[in-house]
């Protein structure tokens, strides 16, 4: 993503997405929102340098052997995926999750990363092109941010998603979808542009759950991964103040890992999500809204009485994974 285009692109957004509460309030606000605008394209710099090399590269932690077999896992996304904002490969969420899992498995990981900076989610079917003719174990998906700020719909935007998830999943690959970041907590776009971001961004996201866990993928909200942490912690932040640093992206890294671990069938811990819901399975639409705002939840389809859908459509539960805050200590083979 190119951050000041980006920047012009949310105020767009959000005098024409969001055109009834622009209307609603006067020329004015619609004026501050411009001003904005300008402000945040001063504030932050010009993407210039390319993401770390995490492409066709294999991960080994620390004390597992080199020689069995490596797991498969492919990374498709934008410049989240990418890791755009990091200075070294092992920076990387890419390569903090391959690490993850190597301790986990005790092999080797070999990292197929396809992911482009700037891409919006009908960029998807070409990454997912790229990828024919291997057979994968796991898949890792983050995307969104750039339809938002490019005023694709959601509607649109999932139904590229939808259709990557089916497409990686007869590679045989399990699927996980990090869902839209919240663009609201950006630092250097001020109110009330941030809150027209938030929503925009949120709505992004809900849609993305339901769409990746109909389509056969598990869904981890990372839609408040830049919120509270990220506004007192500035060290969250790459230097240009609007993508993750290295700490950042680890964050982000221990909320996916956990849900990739349990789809590649490997022990983890993991609780009901219900300090903020109940048990119970639900309609995935109502699991979705409820883990859009909150970083690092699971959603995957679930059965009721032996049924997989009601009258509401398909059914889901939302859970909540061990994170993994220290990374292993990385080794990287060619």
């Amino acid at each position: 993503m190119i951050p000041q285009r980006r920047a012009s692109r949310i105020a767009l957004f959000a005098a024409g997405g969001v055109g009834t509460a622009v209307a609603g309030g006067s020329a004015s606000l619609y004026g501050l929102i411009w001003a904005e605008t300008k402000l945040a394209k001063r504030r932050i710099p010009e993407a210039k340098d390319a993401p770390p090399v995490t492409d066709d590269t294999t991960w080994t932690a620390t004390g597992v052997a080199t020689s069995r077999r490596p797991l498969s896992m492919a990374m498709l996304g934008d410049s989240t995926a990418a890791g755009y904002g990091t200075h070294h490969a092992f920076e990387t969420p890419a390569a903090r999750l391959a690490l993850g899992m190597s301790e986990a498995a005790r092999r080797p990981v070999h990292v197929t990363n396809v992911a482009k900076v700037g891409a919006e989610s009908s960029e998807l079917p070409p990454q997912l092109e790229a990828l024919a003719g291997r057979q994968l174990d796991i898949a890792i998906i983050m995307i969104g941010a750039n339809d938002v700020t490019s005023r694709v719909s959601p509607e649109v935007a999932v139904g590229h998603l939808a259709d990557t998830v089916r497409g990686l999943i007869a590679l045989g690959a399990e699927v996980v979808v990090g869902t839209c970041p919240d663009l609201g907590t950006i630092r250097p776009i001020a109110q009330p542009l941030r809150a027209f971001a938030r929503v925009l961004s949120r709505r992004m996201a809900r849609a993305q759950t339901v769409a990746a866990v109909e389509a056969g993928a598990r869904s981890v909200s990372l839609g408040d991964l830049l919120g509270p942490m990220f506004m007192v912690d500035r060290n969250l932040f790459a230097e240009d103040r609007y993508h993750p640093s290295a700490a950042g992206y680890a964050e982000a890294a221990s909320a996916v890992l956990p849900s990739c671990l349990d789809a590649l069938g490997l022990a983890t811990r993991a609780r009901s999500a219900s300090t903020f819901t109940t048990r119970r399975v639900k309609p995935v639409a109502r699991a979705a809204a409820q883990a859009a705002a909150r970083p690092g939840t699971e959603v995957a389809a679930a059965e009721r009485f032996g049924r997989s859908e009601n009258r509401r459509g398909g059914l889901a539960q939302l859970r909540r994974r061990l994170l993994r805050r220290d990374p292993p200590v990385a080794t990287l083979d060619d």
